[in-house]
């Protein structure tokens, strides 16, 4: 089972806000299991803290921008990427000012800080959400879409199409997270000149410079306005009539704008909460229609919190009928466990399936059978009982018996044709014979009872 992860150990990194152009400083710190990203900002009295998550998302048109009541943080979404790419779950980040510095526009310093401090793997458990239909947001006024398709990791593809010569079309695809460092990181963010004048007008790109970002000159203006534009961004005069790329840097690759539009979105994809497990296919991505998604996938995560473990019919189980039978002493009509199809040091996921012929339907009910909510609890512990026996010498002469069950929940009723799956965690270790277990019982992909239950091992006289 894959483990979460944080940083060993802390990092720096200083620079110019691309909108602000302050000097900032941005930290990376290591944080417990299960919080996340979270962003402070160190320089307002109370250091509050945003959770990055997609619902604290208040802008979208030049970056991703956070915020907690009037607390803001923009441009958090390359170091987001770098995280997220290189599988940490939990970090707190603390700036010293409304934005993240722009470095060189890449996630690159991100990637090679991480990678020099190190990473630290943590006890609890990577908690992914698997995809497991097709998703999809579509904005029809941009022809932007993004979708989502069920798949064994996590990996992007996207297609992008420009009003430009230049850019016109371009494809990039990441199909293994571990080719992000050399593949990805390094793409630098992009801007036309175009755009750079109404930016200005807004106040904003005060620390935008040829160091960090890549400047595509497409469409021919006036020299005056060309030279005003240079004196403007502090940056040598060039000849109005020569179109192209501007920057200090040749590109990296040819299609290193859409690199890094694919950059953005693992950046804007971290503030799902969750890794995940599926293949996204994005058309004409941005920040904007990135956040829509993100917020669907938090709604869909919500709505699927526990998720059913995957059950393919054909797949061989791991303990049969028999090798139940040798382990639990039930018999017909209590040996409620069909098959197991996974069993790990601290899990177990089995199966039973409910006929018309149960023996508990003749009297529950006969006009309307329903599998009575005690025998799913008992199903479940046997369930956690096949988990703890197996561990054993000789199972047969040991029997599991409750002291507990609590926090008990029934969210729909169990009928003849149902597939049951069972998955069953351990708490804690067993000590002195006793164990503790979370159950839940799960038909296609919904949890339709839950419970925590204590049980004793003893031995049989």
């Amino acid at each position: 089972m894959s483990k979460q992860k944080t940083l060993k150990g802390s990092f720096s990194l200083c620079g110019k806000g691309l909108h602000t152009g302050l000097s900032l400083t941005v930290t990376f710190n290591p944080a417990d299991e299960n919080t996340g990203y979270r962003i402070q900002r160190i320089d307002i009295e109370g250091q509050p803290i945003i959770n990055a998550v997609a619902e604290r998302v208040v802008d979208t048109q030049r970056g991703t921008v956070l915020a907690k009541g009037d607390v803001r943080v923009s441009t958090v979404e390359h170091g987001l990427s770098a995280l997220y790419a290189l599988g940490i779950d939990n970090c707190l980040i603390q700036v010293n000012g409304p934005e993240f510095p722009i470095l060189d526009g890449s996630a690159a310093p991100y990637v090679e800080k991480i990678n020099s401090v190190g990473t630290v793997e943590q006890n609890a458990p990577k908690d992914y959400y698997i995809i497991r239909k097709k998703i999809e947001v579509k904005d029809d006024s941009t022809g932007s879409c993004i979708t989502i398709l069920p798949d064994d990791d996590f990996s992007v593809s996207a297609m992008c199409s420009f009003d430009s010569k230049f850019i016109s079309s371009q494809f990039a695809t990441l199909d293994n997270m571990a080719k992000y460092t050399k593949e990805i990181s390094a793409a630098r963010t992009f801007v036309f000149v175009r755009d750079i004048f109404p930016l200005l007008q807004a106040n904003l790109i005060k620390g935008g410079d040829l160091d960090n970002a890549i400047v595509i000159y497409e469409r021919e203006l006036e020299q005056e306005k060309v030279d005003m534009l240079c004196d403007t961004l502090g940056v040598s005069r060039i000849d109005a009539k020569k179109l192209g790329y501007i920057q200090h840097r040749p590109l990296v690759w040819d299609n290193e704008c859409t690199r890094h539009k694919l950059l953005d979105i693992i950046g804007d994809m971290a503030l799902i909460g969750k890794p995940i497990k599926g293949r996204i296919i994005a058309t004409r991505p941005g920040h904007t229609i990135n956040n829509k998604f993100a917020r669907l996938m938090r709604k869909e995560i919500k709505k699927h919190e526990v998720q059913a473990p995957i059950y393919d019919p054909n797949q061989e189980a791991i303990m049969d009928v028999n090798r139940i039978r040798e382990l639990l002493p039930h018999r017909y009509p209590m040996q409620l466990v069909d098959k197991v199809i996974e069993l790990g040091p601290t899990s177990i996921v089995g199966i039973k399936n409910i006929t018309s012929n149960e023996p508990f339907f003749q009297g529950h009910f006969p006009q309307e059978p329903v599998m009575p909510g005690v025998l799913q609890i008992e199903a479940m512990a046997q369930c956690g009982g096949l988990l703890i026996l197996n561990t054993l010498e000789e199972p047969e002469k040991w029997s599991t018996y409750f002291l507990a069950i609590n926090d008990v929940k029934f969210k729909q009723k169990v009928v003849p044709g149902d597939t049951l799956l069972f998955r069953v965690e351990l708490l804690a270790p067993v000590r002195h014979g006793i164990s503790s277990m979370k159950g839940y019982m799960f038909v296609g992909d919904n949890v339709v009872s839950e419970a925590t239950f204590t049980a004793q091992i003893v031995k049989n006289k």
